[in-house]
């Protein structure tokens, strides 16, 4: 039996070559714009507050980047959430619920779709809820439900504004009926803190849609929203394929809502923070600190 000689210039040299020189490529280094497709380093995006410079595209931002980028010296102290019940109707399709869960929460490290803080912005004591979109596409369910009324609670104990920032796919599916029961669960919450005369502002971020948008994410004493933001009900291509007609260009865009008086203003992300400043001053006839305080009021529990 003949063995054929071994090349050692393409066999075992180059590999070796390719070897040494071979750079590993982070496979998050770049971020595509959706509109344009330029591609931006990572981290360029990451401290431009998740907004493509040139394009101005606001993409999705986790709800601790959003509480980051809000409260004064990024410093706020987290209200702890109350428990709820995992999975209630042993719910499962092509998983089970509780895997989706465990999933949604390594993936996040949050116990769920909410995350309250409370500190200062631009001076003044404010209570903030993020969702993020990252769990679950920030699905309305129980757990969901009790973080914006224990939100609520802690601006009505502490006499502070609440400002919420919505980002959601509407309601969970997994819990039924217990998820839509939170639509009027969180809307009696809105009503405790207007009969406290407490400003309750929303900032709708893309996208906010279903059940959401058909409860507090439309209660606002005032509404915001981001450049580009989808805010619907029922999506642009559901409402397509049931009318059988073309929509407009932008139909359901924060700014079509704006000019057809469904919200107050258009407010791009980096604006955000001293537009509610200045709006909860004069909502709560209060002027911000020249020196505004770093820490936080007082511990909410």
């Amino acid at each position: 039996m003949m063995v054929e000689p071994m090349n050692w210039i393409s066999e075992v040299v180059r590999p070796k070559i390719k070897t040494l020189f071979k750079r590993e490529t982070p496979e998050n280094l770049w971020v595509k714009c959706p509109d344009t497709g330029q591609m931006v380093f990572h981290k360029e995006v990451e401290s431009n507050h998740w907004v493509i410079p040139g394009s101005e595209h606001h993409l999705k931002m986790s709800a601790q980047a959003r509480l980051k980028m809000m409260f004064d010296e990024g410093t706020w102290i987290d209200v702890p959430l109350p428990e709820v019940a995992a999975d209630p109707l042993k719910f499962r399709d092509e998983k089970r619920y509780v895997d989706r869960l465990k999933d949604a929460r390594a993936k996040t490290g949050m116990p769920d779709a909410f995350k309250i803080g409370f500190g200062r912005v631009g001076g003044l004591p404010m209570t903030l809820a993020a969702q993020d979109f990252a769990f679950m596409a920030g699905s309305l369910g129980m757990a969901a439900g009790e973080a914006f009324v224990r939100g609520a609670e802690t601006a009505l104990d502490k006499r502070t504004p609440y400002i919420l920032f919505s980002a959601s796919g509407g309601a969970r599916m997994q819990e039924g009926i217990l998820s839509l029961m939170q639509m009027p669960r969180t809307t009696v919450a809105i009503r405790r803190l207007r009969a406290a005369k407490l400003p309750y502002i929303v900032v709708l971020t893309n996208p906010t849609t279903g059940g959401v948008t058909a409860s507090y994410a439309m209660l606002g004493d005032v509404h915001l929203a981001e450049p580009g933001a989808l805010i619907c009900f029922a999506g642009p291509r559901v409402i397509e394929q049931t009318i059988r007609e073309k929509l407009p260009d932008g139909f359901q865009r924060s700014e079509y809502l704006f000019a057809h008086g469904m919200i107050d203003q258009v407010v791009h992300r980096h604006a955000l923070k001293e537009t509610i400043a200045r709006l909860c001053g004069l909502l709560m006839k209060q002027d911000a600190p020249t020196s505004p305080r770093t820490a936080p009021a007082a511990d909410p529990a």
